[in-house]
């Protein structure tokens, strides 16, 4: 029977997490879950509210933003966050357990609340290092716990090549395989820029794949862009979702997988692997079209030759996976590709916007895809990016 690879899980952070696994010295800095008087929970960072604690249910998004609604009027929540905070959300030999009932043989495990801190934390470097830190250590506990079922997805940083050398050889000696950045400058320079070429070679070197995923990281788009609610009160909120980002959720990918591959990163580093997941993947057939179509446009128009000795587009199927939802239709899309070798299945559980029967969900309908037909996207694409794990 085919092996199912779910490449898009998430693990709740318990609190405690980032005080027990912080560098005792930085401690201090260390994100905190806090209760209010009403009995909400908010995650802080030096007193200031990086978002409210909440139990999503698969489905159910409706019920999240009534219960935000409830928290900014000032009511308290219809249930405590710990009393209905179910074990497998944040405990490993829960999910283990419930990855059965999901259908799937192994889980990509991203953070939960680690995705909204990275912008607000990038204010202070060592801040935001010992965090990401604390949640690289909990991530070794979890792959060991997880039995090479269980893959946790490391948070990093560029911004200090010591330091991102140091977790990664960390990380790579604990088995964990998949580390989170942002695709984004790196303080003002574009990821193809020479000086990040030692972190490129330290991702190969030990084995870790970087992945774009949804989250709250320093953004493409100037800020004058996002227009915030005139109600909204930053005491109590640092981060949100904007409509502006869903709706070019994939963007930030596009662009910095662009200046990847024509500024020749893949080129010069032939065995690096990049993820791209919770970001849509419709978008994919379109823009290697146009990534092909326009650098070589540019190529005549200018006279320059290419720095490539490939197509642009054969160093994304070579090097780059992408998550793709049951509702995106991954038939379809493997079709205008031409092969399903970059798509990888997708739950998104435990979130509101995920589900929590991801088999069911890709085999229905007329485009419907099941393991046994597609090992490339329930399972070989996602263990190229684990390195065969």
């Amino acid at each position: 029977m085919a092996r199912v690879i779910d490449s898009d899980q998430h693990l709740f952070e318990y609190r405690g997490l980032w005080e027990e696994y912080a560098d005792p010295a930085l401690r201090h800095e260390a994100l905190r879950f806090e209760d209010d008087a009403l009995g909400h929970v908010y995650l802080r960072w030096r007193g200031r509210a990086l978002g409210v604690a909440d139990v999503s249910l698969p489905g159910e998004t409706d019920a999240i933003g009534e219960r935000r609604r409830a928290e900014r009027e000032g009511r308290p929540p219809a249930a405590r966050y710990d009393e209905i905070l179910p074990r497998d959300y944040w405990e490993p030999e829960a999910r283990l357990a419930k990855l059965e009932a999901l259908g799937v043989d192994e889980a990509v495990l991203f953070p939960n609340y680690g995705l909204g801190i990275e912008r607000t934390l990038s204010a202070d470097r060592a801040a935001l290092a010992a965090n990401l830190g604390a949640w690289n250590r909990w991530c070794a506990h979890v792959a060991k716990a997880g039995r090479g079922r269980l893959h946790p997805v490391a948070h990093l940083t560029l911004r200090d090549p010591a330091w991102l050398e140091a977790q990664l050889e960390a990380l790579g000696r604990a088995g964990v395989r998949l580390a989170m950045i942002a695709p984004a400058l790196v303080d003002g320079k574009p990821l193809s820029h020479p000086d990040l070429d030692r972190a490129w070679a330290a991702f190969v070197h030990h084995g870790v794949s970087p992945v774009f995923h949804v989250a709250d990281q320093p953004r493409v788009f100037a800020d004058a862009w996002y227009h915030e609610p005139e109600e909204r009160d930053p005491a109590r909120r640092e981060a949100d979702a904007f409509a502006l980002d869903t709706v070019f959720l994939y963007v930030p990918a596009a662009l910095a997988t662009t200046d990847l591959i024509l500024n020749g990163v893949f080129e010069r580093h032939p065995g690096l692997r990049l993820g791209i997941v919770e970001l849509s993947a419709v978008w994919v057939p379109m823009y290697l079209m146009m990534l092909d179509g326009g650098s070589q446009f540019v190529a005549r128009l200018t006279g320059h030759d290419s720095v490539l000795r490939e197509r642009p587009s054969d160093y994304f199927r070579r090097h780059v996976r992408v998550s793709c939802f049951a509702y995106e239709l991954p038939a379809r899309v493997a079709k205008q590709l031409g092969s399903d070798d970059v798509l990888m299945a997708c739950s998104d559980y435990p979130h509101s916007e995920g589900t929590a029967h991801p088999l069911a969900d890709y085999a229905s309908g007329r485009h419907g895809i099941e393991p046994a037909r597609a090992p490339g996207l329930f399972e070989r694409n996602a263990a190229f990016l684990l390195h065969g794990a």
